[in-house]
C-alpha cells in the first residue's frame, strides 16, 4: 500500500534499522538486583514487531470491540498469557471480564436547535452549525433557556482561577471555549479540559454549548465533526445505570466556529475581546444575548458487550502478594470505516497494537524472573478506550481485585518510537512516590526525563491511566520526548505530524518506519517501574496536597 507518512523519508537518519543487539547496552552502572538487570536486558525488539504485525494484520479488521477481528485479538492476548504461564485474572476464573457496554445514538432528523434573540428564532443545520450529544437519561430531552457565557467554563480555585465566580448560571445554558488557561500545569489543565459538564452541572446549568479558539483547528466542527456523528457509548453498572453520564444536562452541543461568534452579537464583549481574556489566562462570564432552544432525541440500545483481557502473575510475599500493579494496554481500534487513499480498514498498528506488544514483552520478562516480584501484577488488554477509556473505567470501578490492593498502574498507549529512544515524558509521576521508581528505570536504561512538550493535546486525560486517576490510584504513562539524535529532526514536530496525518486513519499500518530498539526502550521501562513498584516496603503514596491526590486519593488505606 501506498505511504504518505513524511517522517518515512527520515526512516535511515532516525535508525530505524539498528540491528536488535544495540538496545540491551546499558551505559549507566546500576543498583538495581542483577535477576532484574538480567530480565530487562533479555528484551526482545522482534518480539514487539511480531506481536504489532499481527495485531494489526488485515484480518482482524481494526479490532472494533464486538467483531470477530477484536476477539481474534483478545484470543491472541489470551494464548500469551497462558504461553507465560500467567493465572487468570477475570471473571469465574477466565481470562475475560465482560463490559456491558450502552449506546447512544442522535436522532438527527428528530434534533433541532435554534438560537432566540429579540423575539426571533433563528435555526441552525445539524452538523453545519452544531452538533449534539447523546441523552442518557431521556430518548427526547428539551430545553430553552439563556446563555451565559463562561470562559473555559472551568472553576478551579485551588489554582486561582473561576469563571463561574460572579454569575449565576442556575437553569441556564452555559457557553465556552474549549481547552483550558495555558498558565495551569500540563496535567491539571488536561483535566479540566474535560471536565466541562461536570463543571457546569455542579453550578445548576442545564445545558453546555462548547466551541474552540481559532488557533484550537482540531476540535472545530470540520474536523471533529464526522467522529462527533458517531453513536457514544457508555459503560453500565449493575444496577443498569450508564455511567459518566450527567442527568440534570438537558443538552450539550459543539457550535461551529460562526456560529459561536454570533452569540456575541450586542454583548458585553465582542468574540475577539473574550478570545484575548481567554489568551491572558484570565477568568471571565457575561450573559449572551441570546436564548437557546434545544431538542435532542436519543436512540439507547444495549446491543454490546465489550470484553477485557487479563492475566495475573502471583506475588510471593506471604502479605503483599495481595496487593497489585496493574498494566493496562487498549487493545481495541476504529473497526472498518470510511476509505482513506483507497482503504477503510483502521488497523491501529501504533494505536495501539504497540502498547500491547511492549506490554507483552514486559510480561514476559516478568515470566522470565527465577522468583516473581513480592507483589502479584495483573496485565489488562482493555476494550472500548477509543469509545472514553470504557474498558479501563470499568475495570477501575469494578476490579476483579480488591480495589484498594491495586497500588499502581502503568498505561502504555501509541509511545510514538518512530525514532531512537533519548528522553521520555513520564506522564503521571509528579504526582506521586513513583516518581523515584520511574528515575531508576530512566537511569538504567539510558534516557533523559523531560516536560511535556504538548500540554495542548491534554494527553494526561487521553488515556487508560486515568481510569485509574480517577480511583485514587497513582498511575504512570510514558511516552518518548523531543530528543532523537539528530538536530535537525524535532521529534515534537514528528509527533504533531504523525496526529495529523496518521492517527485514526487507515494509513497506521505496520508498514511506518517503527524502531523496534526504542520499542523495546520502552519494554525495559514499563517492566523495571512495575518491578521496583512490586518489590518496595511500602505501597507508592501521592505527593502530600497533590492536585490528583486531593481530589481522587481518598480511597481507605490498607491495613
Amino acid at each position: 500500500m501506498a505511504f504518505h507518512f513524511p517522517i518515512k523519508r527520515l526512516t535511515l537518519l532516525l535508525t530505524t534499522g539498528l540491528g536488535w543487539c544495540t538496545v540491551l547496552a546499558q551505559p549507566v552502572p546500576s543498583t538495581l538486583p542483577v535477576e532484574a538487570q538480567k530480565a530487562a536486558q533479555s528484551v526482545r525488539p522482534e518480539a514487539i514487531q511480531g506481536h504489532m504485525r499481527y495485531l494489526a494484520d488485515d484480518k482482524l479488521r481494526g479490532r472494533k470491540p464486538g467483531t470477530p477481528g477484536y476477539e481474534m485479538a483478545a484470543q491472541y492476548v489470551e494464548q500469551q498469557f497462558r504461553s507465560l504461564g500467567f493465572q487468570p485474572a477475570g471473571e469465574n476464573g477466565t481470562y475475560r471480564q465482560a463490559v456491558p457496554l450502552r449506546k447512544g445514538q442522535v436522532k438527527e432528523a428528530g434534533s433541532s436547535m435554534a438560537l432566540v434573540r429579540d423575539g426571533r428564532q433563528f435555526p441552525l443545520v445539524y452538523g453545519r452549525n452544531f452538533i449534539l450529544s447523546p441523552n442518557f437519561s431521556q430518548t427526547t430531552a428539551e430545553v430553552e433557556a439563556p446563555i451565559v457565557f463562561v470562559g473555559f467554563g472551568i472553576s478551579a480555585p485551588e489554582l486561582g482561577y473561576d469563571d463561574y465566580a460572579k454569575v449565576d448560571v442556575k437553569g441556564k445554558i452555559v457557553a465556552c471555549f474549549n481547552g483550558a488557561p495555558t498558565i495551569f500545569p500540563s496535567n491539571q489543565r488536561a483535566y479540566y479540559s474535560s471536565a466541562k459538564q461536570e463543571m457546569a452541572v455542579a453550578h445548576g446549568a442545564v445545558g453546555v454549548l462548547t466551541f474552540s479558539l481559532p488557533t484550537d483547528i482540531r476540535m472545530r466542527i470540520e474536523m471533529a465533526g464526522p467522529r462527533a456523528r458517531q453513536a457514544v457509548y457508555r459503560w453500565v453498572d449493575k444496577q443498569g445505570q450508564a455511567q459518566r453520564t450527567f442527568p440534570d444536562l438537558k443538552a450539550a452541543a459543539i457550535l461551529s466556529d460562526s456560529t459561536a461568534r454570533s452569540l456575541f452579537t450586542g454583548t458585553a464583549k465582542s468574540f475577539e475581546e473574550a478570545m484575548a481574556v481567554a489568551h491572558r489566562s484570565m477568568p471571565q462570564a457575561f450573559p449572551l444575548n441570546s436564548s437557546a432552544r434545544i431538542r435532542t432525541q436519543t436512540e439507547l440500545s444495549d446491543d454490546l458487550i465489550g470484553e477485557n483481557v487479563m492475566g495475573m502473575l502471583p506475588g510471593t510475599d506471604p502479605v503483599l502478594k495481595d496487593e497489585y500493579v496493574v498494566y493496562v494496554s487498549h487493545l481495541d481500534h476504529l473497526g472498518v470505516g470510511r476509505p482513506v487513499k483507497g482503504d477503510s480498514i483502521y488497523n491501529g498498528a501504533h494505536d495501539n497494537a504497540s502498547g500491547v506488544a511492549i506490554n507483552l514483552e514486559a510480561a514476559r520478562l516478568f515470566a522470565s524472573l527465577p522468583k516473581a516480584p513480592r507483589r502479584s501484577i495483573i496485565f489488562v488488554g482493555v476494550t472500548g478506550e477509543e469509545m472514553g477509556l470504557l474498558g479501563s473505567d470499568y475495570f477501575a470501578s469494578n476490579p476483579t481485585v480488591p480495589q484498594d490492593r491495586i497500588v499502581a498502574n502503568l498505561c502504555l498507549d501509541m509511545p510514538f518510537f518512530f525514532h531512537p529512544l533519548l528522553d521520555i515524558v513520564p506522564y503521571g509521576s509528579e504526582h506521586s512516590s513513583m516518581t523515584k521508581e520511574v528515575e531508576a528505570a530512566a537511569k538504567f536504561v539510558g534516557v533523559q526525563i523531560a516536560k511535556d512538550p504538548i500540554p495542548e493535546q491534554a494527553v494526561f486525560m487521553r488515556s487508560d491511566h486515568f481510569s485509574f486517576v480517577r480511583q485514587g490510584i497513582p498511575a504512570i504513562y510514558i511516552k518518548s520526548g523531543s530528543q532523537t539524535g539528530n538536530p535537525q529532526l524535532d521529534g515534537t514536530k514528528l509527533n504533531l505530524d504523525w496526529r495529523a496525518t496518521i492517527y485514526h486513519s487507515p494509513q497506521d499500518e505496520i508498514d511506518q518506519p517503527f524502531n523496534y530498539n526504542a520499542a523495546a526502550k520502552h519494554v525495559q521501562l514499563q517492566f523495571l517501574i512495575g518491578y521496583l513498584t512490586a518489590q518496595a516496603d511500602q505501597r507508592p503514596v501521592w505527593n502530600e496536597g497533590d492536585f490528583f491526590g486531593t481530589k481522587f486519593g481518598q480511597r481507605k488505606a490498607v491495613k
